[in-house]
């Protein structure tokens, strides 16, 4: 019996801001990032949008495209490190949301006896769920599991990772029916505590706070969705983790060059170009090639038989990246949706072939595992419509991007919106306060 993805649904925000205009506000040559990053647009959520709109958005994709049974999902499991709240799961604000556009036909709380959590590992988060996911209907073949990554990547206005923002989730069908991908059981793994990206509690005076209620304590915590990172060792965390990886999935399935027999690899891609980037280490150890200086480094990326992996093995699966950003845990399954669509739309038959993929999440830790093709995976794919999808978005200027940035906007800026958003935020009710209350907007 084979286990892995049966079907897959997405949600991108609708809003998004062109990189040429954040290049030329922010006094960046614009190539650097187009050219250099492979970035062109950057999406984002609009007032009403947050992580668990995004996860119920997908959710609500997987379940209509592929006429799911929601009384037949076992599980929801979110990878997510944009959680609304430090006790309850965002998957819990999802499902609800999801539960009332279903009550119609399914009853009310149709997820009832749906068990429903969320994963926090930085980006790999989602990967995490996916790994518990399969092995949950390992041991209940007659089970599903539905597996979402929803994220919102935001760094601080006119720092260096501005331009790598981005917003969405993905959702996947996991089951023994792997109509989309049969996911094999072997798992690279590597961990180690580093402080190369988090998201801390930040400390500040009470009398350094304007206004401060008498009640609040000297000393205040309060946390932001903004991380603390340093980019250039992020990069060699990804890079360290991912080898480490590498080699251990290689220890563990015997194989020699496993990455020559995938027809794709798929990464985490912070940036477009990253996973390319990032690889050209493996690549050296692998074919015996000196890697120890910046010029060889240069010498091996751009050497003709590297540059035609790029092409054959990991190029498509940047194109939709480009268009989005950084999805943090939804960014490697967003790279297969974006390999896949491709593969679809330019008629290329994909049935047995074999993916590669490297998770990574900051904190640090990466995951290598490889995927075969289904038979069915063209009946899955064309639900998609990725790239139309894509180009359906509405534009905004810089002046409204920072607007919202700083959420000085109040209501939503795509005024004909259709889908999920959240209503208001309690703030009176002091057994209620901060409670968060969405409604669907038909």
């Amino acid at each position: 019996m084979s286990f892995g993805i049966e079907a897959a649904g997405y949600y991108v925000p609708s809003l998004y801001l062109e990189i040429k205009q954040l290049a030329e506000k922010r006094g960046i040559e614009p190539a650097k990032l187009e050219k250099g990053l492979g970035l062109h647009k950057m999406g984002f959520p609009d007032v009403h949008e947050d992580a668990a709109t995004f996860a119920a958005e997908a959710l609500l994709k997987l379940i209509n495209d592929y006429t799911i049974n929601p009384k037949e999902i076992s599980r929801i499991y979110l990878g997510t490190e944009s959680a609304l709240d430090a006790a309850k799961p965002t998957a819990a604000y999802a499902v609800q949301m999801v539960e009332k556009i279903l009550e119609a036909e399914f009853g009310e709380r149709c997820f009832k006896n749906c068990d429903v959590v969320d994963m926090t590992f930085a980006c790999i988060g989602a990967v995490d769920a996916l790994h518990n996911s399969l092995d949950f209907v390992r041991v209940n073949p007659d089970k599903k599991a539905v597996v979402i990554a929803s994220d919102y990547a935001k760094y601080e206005l006119d720092s260096s990772g501005e331009y790598t923002q981005g917003g969405g989730a993905v959702a996947l069908l996991v089951s023994s029916k792997p109509d989309l991908l049969e996911i094999e059981n072997q798992w690279g793994v590597a961990a180690e505590s580093v402080f190369d990206f988090f998201k801390p509690r930040r400390y500040f005076k009470k009398e350094d706070l304007k206004n401060a209620p008498e009640g609040f304590p000297d000393k205040i915590e309060i946390f932001t969705d903004e991380p603390v990172f340093d980019g250039q060792y992020s990069n060699q965390c990804y890079q360290d983790r991912i080898r480490e990886a590498y080699h251990h999935y290689k220890k563990i399935t015997g194989r020699n060059k496993p990455y020559e027999d995938w027809k794709y690899l798929i990464f985490h891609l912070p940036y477009a170009f990253h996973g390319k980037r990032v690889f050209t280490e493996i690549y050296s150890l692998e074919n015996g090639l000196s890697y120890s200086t910046i010029d060889e480094q240069k010498t091996v990326s751009k050497s003709e038989e590297y540059l035609k992996l790029i092409s054959d093995k990991i190029e498509t699966s940047q194109r939709a990246s480009s268009e989005i950003g950084n999805m943090y845990t939804a960014s490697i399954f967003m790279a297969l949706l974006s390999a896949l669509q491709t593969a679809f739309n330019e008629n290329e038959e994909l049935s047995g072939a074999e993916i590669g993929f490297f998770g990574y999440g900051s904190g640090s830790k990466s995951k290598v595992f490889a995927g075969k093709v289904s038979e069915n995976w063209k009946s899955v794919v064309s639900k998609w419509n990725l790239f139309e999808n894509l180009n359906n978005r509405t534009a905004v200027d810089f002046e409204t991007y920072e607007k919202l940035h700083r959420k000085q906007i109040d209501k939503s800026v795509n005024q004909n919106y259709k889908g999920f958003g959240l209503t208001h935020v309690e703030l009176e009710n002091p057994v209620l306060k901060g409670a968060r209350y969405y409604n669907y907007q038909k």
